[in-house]
């Protein structure tokens, strides 16, 4: 190709020339280098009226101050540009290395060649990456060649970067070009780090709502990525868990059926990179993703799901072709490499400098039946075989816990760890904490007395928990944060050594659970009012577990997460009304925990 569309500013990039082939190739890609150009780097600053598209193709900054300010409500209008014809799904970067990071985007090449219908031609797309918004400066560059059996997905690792440093990226093909992306490379191992910010979100339901908080963090200029927790997609028909308790459907589920077969995931991951919302914060920042259950069914476990019936065939396949869409759609290394096909393990770690070591966990693959999950028989329960980790990856973050020497050491949870009891609750109550959990109607509510209230998540594998937690303790490892979603709710919680006896047996480690960006929590399912009788369940739950300091059972949103060397520090954001476009977003409560002190703590000052 020897010149490329303008990219939705209207300024003419330099063209696609002089080119030079790189033998060596990542990842059997062929590869092209262009020589820097040594032009001054170059951001742009949008002017008032600019329209938020033309500032994501610019890699333009859009004020941090924004954030609780509406911007232009366009979260349910496609991107107006050139590239939709191409380029309809956006682009996307993630699993940032020192070195290296993962580009993405799905081309169109003829009208035909939709998302899950198996038809079109081969289509070579050619990208760049370049240090500075106008692409003059392109450091690498490639083509990739994509058809239908990947489903025109393009998904580049891009290696030979600086570390902790920004990046542009854009796609073309058919004479347009894509948006224009923007991406950091992390910092270099042991590099002294002051800070890094995140954003933190988790359960975003298409029908639940509009994605109001994708909107509010791409606002934000200060964030390194993004951390996603699970339930990036929804696998529900429309008419199933829409939102609140009617369980209305704010945008419909495309293919109008439950996704079951490899065309249904394909079809139902198009449509949520078709959010504007979201393809502008994939477009402003890293993705670093784990996954949870509805990116195949509800409640998933190694054999089978709740949300899977026998009409609806094979679980293994159902398993398969979803992860295989997984794989495709998004900006994330499985088994070690943005390569198809090559494996399925995503739990895996990453290194910021001397300040954090991530892990990222899984635990849907490697878990026992949910037909013992949801028995809260204590000898069920209890059963010392049980697995939701599994002995590998278990063993896999223990090793990676004790060899850490980052300050920090976060581990990626996407199901609560934090044991919760509940405490004797009217029936109704006791339901709908049972149908935020499950997300399904069980035949019978909780039991009244106290116990596990969700035995999907650790509580349900208490001594493979305690293995892990005996580990941490025994071994002094200090600093440990668990970061959740899963539960629709925020929590701040001690970790505790014994439940039974904390505080007199102390706290091992902490635990900061984000809300929903849209699913359902529990004022939604009852139908109160907000912050009226759920606050009264918030309070009970608390008084018998005492190591647990917030829980917020109403709101949706997402969390701002800021480590230092001397704390981690979580901010709620809670966004106005998942049913508006135009949603506003506030603070609602911050917590933070210092250095080699296991505990969370409320601050009054938010992040900076």
């Amino acid at each position: 190709m020897a010149a490329s569309a303008p990219v939705g500013d209207g300024n003419r990039h330099p063209p696609f020339t002089g080119l030079e082939r790189d033998p060596k190739g990542i990842g059997g890609v062929e590869m092209l280098v262009t020589q820097p150009t040594h032009q001054s780097e170059t951001t742009h600053e949008p002017s008032p009226g600019v329209d938020r598209r033309r500032v994501i193709a610019t890699g333009g900054a859009l004020a941090a101050g924004a954030v609780a300010v509406p911007l232009s409500g366009l979260g349910h209008r496609a991107p107006a540009s050139a590239a939709v014809r191409h380029f309809a799904h956006g682009v996307a970067s993630g699993d940032p290395l020192p070195t290296a990071v993962v580009i993405w985007t799905r081309v169109t090449p003829t009208a035909a060649a939709q998302p899950g219908s198996g038809t079109g031609p081969s289509a070579t797309v050619v990208w760049q990456v370049s240090t500075d918004s106008r692409f003059a400066t392109v450091v690498r560059s490639g083509r990739f060649t994509t058809t239908a059996t990947r489903d025109h997905t393009v998904k580049v690792d891009v290696t030979g970067l600086r570390p902790g440093t920004r990046y542009w990226y854009r796609f073309s093909y058919g004479g347009q070009s894509s948006l224009v992306g923007r991406t950091r490379t992390a910092p270099a191992a042991g590099a002294a780090v002051e800070s890094l910010r995140f954003g933190v979100a988790s359960c975003a339901n298409l029908q639940g709502g509009w994605f109001s908080a994708y909107r509010h963090l791409a606002a934000r200029d200060d964030l390194f990525a993004i951390l996603f927790l699970g339930d990036y997609v929804y696998e529900y028909a429309p008419g199933q868990f829409g939102y609140g308790k009617s369980q209305r459907d704010i945008r419909p589920h495309v293919p109008a059926r439950e996704t079951v077969t490899l065309a249904d995931y394909r079809q139902r991951h198009a449509q949520y990179k078709q959010d504007v919302d979201l393809q502008a914060l994939h477009a402003k920042y890293p993705f670093v993703l784990t996954w949870d259950d509805h990116e195949t069914a509800n409640d998933t476990w190694t054999e089978g799901a709740e949300n899977h019936q026998p009409q609806e065939g094979d679980f293994a396949t159902r398993r398969r072709v979803s992860l295989q869409a997984y794989d495709e759609w998004q900006p994330v290394r499985l088994s070690g490499t943005a390569q198809l096909g090559d494996g399925t393990q995503i739990y895996r770690g990453f290194t910021y400098g001397s300040l954090i070591d991530l892990s990222l966990l899984d635990l849907r693959t490697y878990r026992n039946a949910p037909g013992e999950e949801f028995d809260t028989n204590v000898g069920v329960v209890n059963d010392p075989d049980r697995k939701i980790a599994g002995d590998v990856q278990r063993s896999w973050l223990e090793r990676r816990l004790s060899a850490a020497k980052a300050r920090w050491r976060l581990v990626a949870n996407p199901v609560m760890i934090s044991p919760v009891l509940i405490p004797p609750l009217p029936a109704a109550v006791s339901q709908a904490l049972t149908d935020v959990t499950k997300l399904t109607h069980l035949p019978s509510p909780l039991p009244g007395e106290g116990v596990p209230y969700n035995t999907d998540q650790w509580d349900g594998y208490p001594f493979e928990r305690r293995r892990l937690l005996e580990h941490i303790s025994s071994q002094n490892i200090p600093n440990v944060v668990f970061l959740t979603g899963d539960i629709h709710s925020g929590w701040a919680c001690d970790v505790p050594r014994d439940k039974g006896l904390y505080p007199l047996g102390g706290s091992i480690a902490t635990e900061l659970v984000t809300t929903s960006v849209t699913s359902n929590n529990l004022d939604d399912i009852v139908g109160f009012a907000p912050r009226t009788g759920s606050v009264a369940v918030e309070t009970a739950v608390q008084l018998l577990n005492r190591h647990i300091k917030y829980i917020n059972f109403d709101d949706h949103g997402y969390s701002v997460l800021d480590v230092t060397p001397e704390r981690v520090q979580m901010d709620w954001f809670i966004i106005s009304d998942r049913a508006d476009p135009r949603a506003t977003s506030s603070r609602t409560r911050s917590f933070q925990v210092k250095d080699k002190l296991p505990y969370v703590e409320p601050t009054s000052t938010p992040i900076a």
